[in-house]
């Protein structure tokens, strides 16, 4: 088997996973901490991907980024690359169906963290970006990674978007499953055959370990609790208002 498909795939994989990553987990945090107007448009938009046939997607993705678009010019000027035809158009086309799902399991761990935990760190004095990164994102990292492994198997297994945006040039942008098709067309069996035994074999890795991250006990606090029991405060004579008290607070609490 021509090893070439398999390093274009991990590399356009790896970081159309590490895009959708990033934007997905941020789009769950707005979409779960906020209420703006237009929210529901956001939502549907985002999951959109999920919906479109990958040809009708990657038409769009061909019209936004080609060289004639505002952001084509744009990004050819910038950068001096063009996205279409490319292996970093590949990338772009691989995260856009995987976005969908991080910001769905993303959303559903922040939703299930109790609201007194975000409750108790306001009032300690944390504001919206430490309740994130110290609250939210401990506690609901199981969901987090759940979504990680799907996106990347996803932009793994991506056909229609990245052949349409980034083609099928061998060592550049043929990724395994446009492989596959190819060695299908050239009744190149045997090679079809390695092919999708190694994708079949990434989709089982991939849900035994989304299971395994959804069956694991979740560390997330649940009940009346406001701080590990004799922490203090981070707000100064906190500890006088609230006349001395020293609510319990489950041991392993990964934050404050």
């Amino acid at each position: 088997m021509d090893p070439a498909p398999l390093w274009v795939s991990l590399k356009v994989a790896s970081l159309a996973t590490l895009l959708a990553g990033v934007a997905g987990v941020g789009l769950a945090y707005v979409l779960t901490a906020s209420r703006f107007p237009g929210r529901g448009v956001v939502e549907a938009l985002t999951s959109l991907p999920m919906i479109l046939p990958p040809t009708v997607l990657g038409y769009y993705l061909l019209v936004l980024l080609g060289r004639q678009s505002p952001l084509g010019k744009w990004v050819e000027a910038t950068f001096g690359v063009s996205l279409v035809f490319t292996w970093q158009g590949a990338v772009i086309a691989a995260a856009v169906p995987s976005l969908p799902l991080v910001v769905r399991t993303a959303r559903a761990a922040f939703e299930e963290v109790d609201p007194q935990v975000l409750e108790a760190a306001r009032i300690d004095g944390a504001g919206a970006l430490q309740q994130f990164v110290r609250v939210l994102l401990p506690l609901g990292r199981r969901g987090v990674l759940a979504g990680v492994a799907l996106a990347f198997a996803r932009a793994l297994g991506d056909f229609g978007t990245t052949l349409m945006v980034a083609g099928n040039i061998p060592g550049r942008t043929q990724t395994l499953p446009i492989a596959l098709y190819d060695a299908v067309q050239a009744g190149r069996w045997d090679a079809a055959a390695a092919l999708v035994l190694l994708l079949s074999a990434v989709a089982v890795g991939v849900l035994l370990a989304v299971g395994w991250l959804s069956s694991s006990p979740s560390a997330a606090p649940r009940g009346p609790g406001l701080r590990p029991r004799g922490a203090r405060s981070a707000v100064p004579g906190r500890e006088a208002e609230e006349g001395g008290r020293s609510p319990a607070w489950p041991q392993g609490t990964p934050w404050y």
